[in-house]
């Protein structure tokens, strides 16, 4: 962790709990922002499966952001755009003289 100047005490509120957390002053804005999106989320589930408990919400908002987490790293895997450009960089090598 950075030096605690640059350390910052915050309170997150995420479904009906809150969170006191120590956080890199550059990435409070992240913090917050996630705060906002697992709420968004929690609320969601939450009024769409009433009843079900907070441990309820907070797992189903919990699988729904790692599956749209894996999406995105599926769609951000370069491996086989490298591999096929350094295939053609070899064949290119193989046909200068």
């Amino acid at each position: 962790m950075a030096d605690r100047s640059e350390i910052l005490h915050i309170t997150l509120r995420i479904g009906t709990r809150q969170f006191q957390m120590d956080v890199e002053r550059a990435d409070e804005s992240y913090y917050r922002e996630a705060e906002k999106l697992i709420n968004q989320r929690y609320r969601f589930y939450a009024d769409r499966y009433s009843g079900q408990g907070n441990e309820t919400y907070l797992m189903m908002t919990l699988l729904d952001l790692a599956v749209k987490l894996k999406r995105v790293e599926s769609k951000a895997d370069t491996s086989p755009m490298v591999n096929a450009l350094e295939s053609l960089v070899g064949d290119i090598e193989r046909a200068l003289p």
